[in-house]
């Protein structure tokens, strides 16, 4: 049987880790090398993009990708988790701000703004994950990030304190700090009460399959719903080398754009492509001898 090697976009459950569908994964494809693209907490649910075989080494450039949530907004309530899983820190009966005022504060999050990671997330400090810390009590500084958020939907939930808010984000931004302060600007108080990723990139939910659909399905068939891994590199440009610059290209050299006849503006990532199609990731930079590609990421996808 050949080795597995794609992108699996799994439509995760409700009270999974993100690491319990990891190891789930291993299991079905027999390989080790399995890792996913941005963790979901065990609340949330949707679209969860994994790496199986080779294409975990593409985990390190995978971090740019946009994406989609639902978001439940509960007002009046505060926890230590900034959902409602947490300690309750406050609570706020009423009166309710109207549902022009809530999405009036909720357009003041789009675009750039700066946001606190929250404790209880994945993040490193100092070597150490902020959720370990939270869970020994322990609560540090955090520095204020910028975040982009395209846009903020709201539509009423189903009581007066409670909405469901369809945001597109860029990396980095926390859906439960979004709720949180949310909470704080309209004085009341928030907390995320559901999650669902509705995309990553250009992989939505119409592309997931459930643990469940992928077990039920035959060896053979797993490994026909892998993703080649140049899909990943869909939003970047595709460069096809004539033999002699990807024999070059594939031993890390730059290839001189004016050899090749492209004119990238530098820092543009792009797919290199060969006689059998992707093999490495490229950037435009600046030499002494002009602009040219360099290979910064090779992928062997299969035995030669």
């Amino acid at each position: 049987m050949n080795e597995f090697s794609g992108v699996l976009c799994v439509h995760k459950e409700a009270s999974m880790t993100s690491h319990d569908v990891v190891n789930r994964v291993r299991k079905l494809y027999q390989t080790k090398q399995v890792g996913h693209t941005g963790t979901l907490d065990p609340m949330a649910t949707g679209v969860l993009v994994l790496l199986v075989g080779r294409a975990v080494k593409a985990a390190s450039f995978l971090t740019v990708h946009n994406k989609a949530y639902r978001v439940g907004l509960r007002l009046g309530v505060t926890t230590d988790t900034q959902d409602i899983t947490g300690a309750v820190q406050s609570v706020h009966e009423g009166p309710w701000p109207d549902k022009e005022r809530v999405a009036e504060v909720c357009q003041r999050f789009v675009g750039t703004t700066e946001q606190v990671p929250p404790m209880y997330s994945a993040l490193k400090v100092g070597g150490k994950k902020l959720v370990d810390l939270a869970r020994q009590q322990i609560e540090i500084e955090r520095a204020a990030r910028p975040v982009t958020i395209e846009f903020i939907e709201v539509q009423p939930g189903a009581s007066e304190n409670e909405y469901v808010l369809e945001v597109a984000c860029g990396p980095g931004t926390y859906m439960r700090t979004l709720c949180h302060d949310i909470g704080a600007a309209l004085g009341c108080g928030g907390a995320m009460s559901e999650l669902a990723r509705l995309s990553v990139g250009a992989f939505t939910l119409d592309d997931a399959y459930t643990l469940g659909e992928i077990e039920a399905m035959e060896p053979e068939t797993r490994g026909e719903k892998l993703v080649p891994l140049e899909s990943l590199f869909a939003d970047c440009p595709s460069v096809r080398l004539p033999a002699f610059y990807e024999r070059l290209a594939r031993c890390g050299a730059e290839i001189y754009q004016a050899k090749i006849h492209t004119a990238w503006d530098e820092g543009t990532r792009v797919r290199l492509c060969g006689e059998k199609g992707f093999f490495a990731l490229g950037e435009v930079r600046a030499f002494e001898g002009g602009s040219a590609i360099k290979p910064i990421k090779q992928f062997v996808l299969e035995e030669q």
